[in-house]
């Protein structure tokens, strides 16, 4: 998986390529792309990051005058560029919130909200830690919750028989849509938290300190868990069912609860119909599995992103969430948003 870019929302397009073979594979839409011109600004989550990125390098090798210019700060962070006018796209690991809502209303910007992947949040540690294989939901909660700061300190806290050492945390920042779902499912309040914890809305530095550091816990994306998989070792969760690792099995069938959720990308009503912007979202969901796949995530059923491309060229704006994460959702249920 490509570096993820600066937060700089003006960074360049991606710089890897694809090879032919790769190219041929992907589903077009019906416009010759040699002709586009243009710029997409997008930003938002670094957990949808990785699948957004597979979108511009091929989009980008097929569309050389469009510039896709992609950052990270974060799905809160992203959002607040958003509704603000100064993006065309928004990453998102949560549905969007009610406050963000009214802050693009009152900017008059609609959107259209659009699943495109499942991901289930890992919970890792460093390989040297040889103690730790699985954690209950109970246990996290102790861990993460507001009374624990400066409290639960130390492993033998956590069980009375793991090492009397530092206990190192590590996890996604305020902004950061990743930590609204891991708050609201684990401490269940989202955005509440102990605050002493070494936080960051971009993933590839949480993976790089947890594998620096023996005594670190952390959670983010399990694309990057898959990529540093090497240097890190996921930590089964027991949410009353046994204890279960994250893989894409697992993440698909439903049973890693309540750690696994859709991931999404918002597009401007306003933009949606200027080629360029159409043409990027059109391959994206055309394509939606095999981006997804790449950038080491679970892709959502073909029926799933049919409905998706239906929304899109039907411009239906709005969100069919009432705000905010949607602990517990399975890929199945997104077959039936569009009923509500």
């Amino acid at each position: 998986m490509p570096t993820a870019q600066p937060t700089n929302i003006s960074s360049p397009t991606p710089t890897p390529t694809l090879q032919q073979s790769q190219l041929t594979a992907i589903s077009l839409p019906a416009i010759d792309l040699g002709q586009l011109r243009g710029e997409i600004k997008i930003d938002g989550s670094s957990t949808v990051f990785p699948i957004t990125e597979q979108v511009a390098i091929a989009f980008s090798q097929l569309a050389p005058d469009v510039a896709v210019r992609l950052g990270v700060s974060g799905t809160g962070g992203g959002f607040t560029r958003f509704c603000a006018g100064e993006t065309d796209i928004s990453n998102a690991s949560r549905p969007i919130k009610q406050r963000e809502m009214e802050a693009c209303a009152a900017q008059g910007i609609a959107f259209i909200e659009l699943p495109v992947a499942f991901d289930g949040l890992s919970v890792v540690v460093n390989p040297q830690n040889d103690w730790v294989q699985c954690l209950t939901v109970a246990e996290l909660q102790r861990i993460w919750a507001p009374e624990a700061q400066g409290n639960i300190t130390r492993w033998n806290q956590i069980r009375p028989e793991w090492p009397d050492e530092p206990l190192h945390l590590y996890g996604a920042g305020v902004d950061s849509g990743t930590y609204d779902y891991f708050t609201s499912a684990i401490v269940s309040v989202e955005g509440v938290s102990r605050s002493d914890y070494t936080a960051s809305e971009d993933d590839y530095l949480l993976a790089q300190d947890v594998a620096a550091d023996r005594l670190g816990l952390g959670f983010f994306g399990y694309a990057y868990y898959v990529e540093y998989s090497q240097q890190l070792r996921a930590v089964a969760i027991d949410n009353g069912n046994g204890c279960v690792a994250p893989t894409l099995e697992t993440i698909t069938d439903g049973r890693y609860q309540p750690l696994s959720r859709p991931l999404f990308i918002y597009v401007r009503a306003d933009r949606a119909s200027r080629p360029h912007v159409q043409a990027f979202v059109q391959m994206y969901l055309q394509n939606g599995a095999v981006f997804a796949q790449r950038a080491l995530y679970t892709p959502l059923p073909d029926a799933v992103y049919q409905l998706a491309f239906r929304r899109f060229e039907r411009r239906i704006t709005g969100s069919v969430f009432t705000g905010g994460s949607q602990v517990g959702l399975s890929i199945e249920q997104l077959l039936h948003l569009e009923d509500r």
